[in-house]
């Protein structure tokens, strides 16, 4: 999996026990936030346990499969609990340790905890002997809350310091919940109550309009929104590409879109304001060294997702124009990787492309802002000539730049927002791509 992603959700086994592998084959479907992928075999052999099921979350690095190769298949007769070959010639051997951690783990999972916590915590808390009432009470950091691999390990190298007071409280009074004595849970706001009226139906959300749901609720709760608002001239940009995009296509094989434009007045403007390009924890500002882009595009199903153009500085604008296509031709064919959704740290989105003039976007966490491009429309706009004033037509568009207020200013957000409009009005008639 690409980097920053520590855990996977099995969606669907495609090899069932006992079916022959070939080296490369897809054995089974995982989801990494909104992307599906195939998880190839890296050996040949026959399939001899699924260590998860369908739905389990399983933390990147976890074996989630035993394979017998050909000289240890005759193991497979046997009660094998993990399986592990050395080298592919070598026989399997057959060590209990991480299996029965697996079945403990679920046997957690299956609590009445309302909290979620991955099998690489339960397995973490099983080993320390931390129960799920003390599990409850670990602060965590991840989306949620949820406590996550560094939050209990640090818990742990801190003493236990929630142990005595989980035990204290239990005796004072049984009927209490430890919840609401040492950490008051999370409130999670529910909707109105909605009333079916007739031939209405029920459509129930696919996961990743769950994520994306999530996502956007989370957000925010988490940043105080405020958007600036700018109008652009980008008549010359509009000329530019009018003028060049057939001799482009032809000689490069590419569609010269709007879209790395944009990208590319985005990264030069994070350059000359490069607070726009952090992130918040806690208290701390994370000043990012790498322009990392996520345009977010529309998919056929109507979902969201945004693939990341990585060191985008460090990328012309023929550069630009290439990843931009491939990236939206492989969103479009569900054939994105987890490491193309990864990493952003700044994002662009296009109401335009459906026709809006203008957009409040939300800003996709952990990063601080957001720029939606709506748009271009011809409209009679004042210009200032040698002669005086006069109305003309004029390519005109509106950028609108949300921000995190927490840790960007009106002064800031609005200053940005205006020189990216500054880059698209200065577009260079001549230039040559």
């Amino acid at each position: 999996m690409g980097e920053s992603i520590a855990e996977a959700t099995v969606t669907k086994w495609l090899k069932n026990e006992g079916d022959t592998i070939k080296l490369d084959e897809p054995v089974v479907e995982i989801a990494t936030d909104k992307v599906d992928s195939e998880v190839p075999s890296t050996y040949e052999g026959v399939l001899i346990k699924k260590l998860w099921n369908e739905g389990d979350v399983v933390p990147v690095g976890a074996a989630i499969a035993l394979i017998g190769t050909e000289a240890g298949t005759v193991a497979a007769a046997e009660p094998i609990r993990e399986v592990v070959s050395e080298t592919v010639s070598q026989p399997i051997k057959v060590i209990e340790q991480s299996i029965e951690a697996a079945t403990a783990a679920v046997q957690i999972s299956n609590s009445d905890s309302a909290r979620f916590y991955s099998p690489l915590v339960l397995n973490i808390a099983r080993t320390e002997g931390i129960g799920m009432v003390e599990l409850d009470q670990i602060p965590g950091t991840g989306k949620e809350d949820r406590v996550t691999k560094g939050d209990i390990l640090k818990y742990i190298e801190g003493g236990r310091t929630l142990q005595n007071t989980v035990a204290s409280i239990a005796q004072v009074n049984a009927t209490a919940t430890v919840t609401q004595v040492v950490k008051a849970a999370p409130v999670k706001h529910e909707g109105p109550k909605v009333t079916m009226m007739p031939g209405d139906e029920i459509i129930e959300m696919d996961r990743m309009r769950k994520l994306i749901a999530d996502h956007m609720v989370m957000s925010v709760t988490t940043s105080p929104h405020v958007t600036s608002f700018v109008e652009a001239d980008v008549t010359n940009l509009v000329l530019w590409r009018e003028k060049n995009k057939s001799r482009f296509e032809k000689r490069e094989g590419e569609k010269i879109t709007f879209t790395p434009i944009f990208i590319e007045a985005v990264v030069k403007a994070i350059k000359d304001f490069p607070m726009i390009n952090i992130s918040l924890d806690g208290t701390n500002i994370i000043k990012r060294k790498n322009i990392n882009i996520g345009m977010a595009a529309a998919l056929p199903s109507g979902n969201l997702i945004v693939p990341v153009i990585k060191n985008a500085d460090t990328k012309n604008l023929l550069g630009l124009v290439r990843e931009v296509n491939d990236l939206a031709k492989r969103a479009r064919e569900n054939k994105l990787l987890p490491d193309d959704i990864q990493g952003g740290t700044y994002t662009l989105t296009n109401v335009g492309t459906f026709g809006n003039v203008m957009g409040t976007p939300i800003i996709n966490q952990p990063q601080v802002a957001i720029l939606a491009v709506g748009a271009i429309r011809k409209r009679p706009a004042v210009l200032e000539t040698e002669h005086g004033d006069v109305i003309a037509i004029r390519h005109m568009m509106f950028l609108s730049h949300s921000y995190d207020h927490r840790v960007v200013d009106g002064a800031l957000g609005g200053a940005f927002v205006k020189r990216v409009a500054d880059y698209l009005e200065q577009w260079d008639v001549n230039r040559e791509i």
